[in-house]
């Protein structure tokens, strides 16, 4: 991994995780896994460990058998189907349990199901919906505060194009873990966008037109939440819940849609009345067409949100970092986020990214307030 295992911006993301995305305090219970696991997560897990010690809290490390490199392979092709819906008997518990709860990304290889049989992918997620739902629950209450961050990886510089000394200095700069003070940085972006969640509070209706989107929804007595770090590391968005029921029109992927492994291509959704009644994929279309049939839910949106990050401005097939790209939207599909207003529930939450710093419009109640990838402040 280069020197990235003696680096201090590796530090400095543990501190940020730690100390402001998830605030760990005394006596709290904090969950630390891979996601999936490989001995890359190491390191920054290493760092995570001694600032949550530091802090005071109660660190579990957990291993979670499907989303660890080697064992998710054989684990769906093996399992038999009862294997692949048997739940632990402690997963539940340990969902409630948990005061905080940080994950790190770290593939050797991010093709590594692509050849998985996508059904038994789908069949794993649908029989642990309610889980999901759960988690994210608990999180609306504040009573669960999660955040998911990557480290550097061969694999992610390779997907980047990239060389792993780039990529480092992708990853830290876009984390902010680049600077001496990255947590005061942090507190000053959300403070920045709370002015955005503000210019877009209280709406009803929103018309997204752009060369690959043309939909429309309703987010009345939805709220768009600041995504300033507390959840995703690196963040910098701002989303919503769409209306179940509200969606209408069209989108198009401006990149590959990759999700758990898989690259379906660039992706057309047609959306009529809230349900997505066409998808079509570049390639793996039995993948797409599995997972949008895994449950009621998947066919749904859960989440439009718009990237305001300025430090990313290139597309790295990484969907932590690409739908915060400034100047881009993304749809998901799936489970939305209870602390938005959406009620959509599925074992699935997969985004698809839209450019619009070429051209397009967002419009709230009939006004302009976005447009050619930027707001109009």
């Amino acid at each position: 991994m280069g020197g990235v295992m003696n680096d201090p911006r590796l530090d400095r993301l543990a501190q940020i995780l730690v100390r402001y995305s998830t605030a760990v305090k005394p006596h709290n219970l904090v969950g630390l896994s891979g996601y999936p696991f490989s001995p890359e997560a190491l390191p920054l897990m290493h760092a995570v460990l001694r600032e949550i010690l530091r802090a005071g809290g109660y660190p579990i490390p957990y291993l979670q058998l499907p989303y660890s490199e080697g064992f998710d392979h054989i684990f769906y092709q093996e399992a038999n189907d009862d294997q692949l819906k048997f739940r632990e008997p402690w997963s539940e518990h340990m969902i409630r349990s948990l005061d905080c709860d940080i994950a790190i990304m770290a593939p050797t290889n991010t093709r590594r199901l692509s050849k998985a049989d996508s059904t038994r992918i789908a069949l794993f997620a649908s029989s642990r919906a309610d889980l999901l739902t759960l988690y994210l629950k608990r999180a609306a209450e504040g009573a669960l505060r999660w955040v998911i961050s990557s480290t550097p990886t061969c694999a992610y510089a390779q997907d980047a194009d990239m060389g792993l000394p780039d990529y480092e200095d992708f990853l830290f700069a876009a984390t902010w873990a680049d600077q001496d003070d990255p947590v005061s940085m942090w507190s000053s972006f959300s403070n920045e966008q709370s002015a955005l969640v503000a210019k877009v509070s209280g709406k009803s209706s929103v018309v997204v037109q752009g060369p690959y989107v043309d939909v429309s929804f309703s987010i009345l007595d939805r709220k768009f939440i600041n995504c300033d770090g507390r959840f995703n590391m690196p963040d910098g968005e701002i989303f919503t819940g769409p209306v179940e029921d509200s969606a209408n029109g069209w989108i198009e992927s401006t990149f590959p849609a990759i999700y758990r492994g898989v690259d379906v291509g660039k992706v057309r959704l047609v959306l009529e009345d809230g349900k997505v009644v066409q998808a079509d994929a570049e390639k793996n279309q039995a993948f797409l067409s599995s997972m949008l049939d895994s449950d009621e839910g998947a066919r749904r949106l859960g989440e439009f949100g718009v990237g305001t990050n300025q430090r990313i401005s290139t597309f790295s097939r990484n969907m932590l970092f690409d739908e915060k790209i400034a100047g881009t939207i993304h749809f998901a599909l799936g489970a939305g986020y209870p602390e938005a207003g959406s009620i959509n529930e599925s074992g699935i939450h997969w985004d698809f990214l839209c450019d619009m710093r070429e051209a397009g419009t967002i419009t709230f109640d009939g006004k302009p307030v976005y447009e050619d990838g930027k707001f109009i402040l």
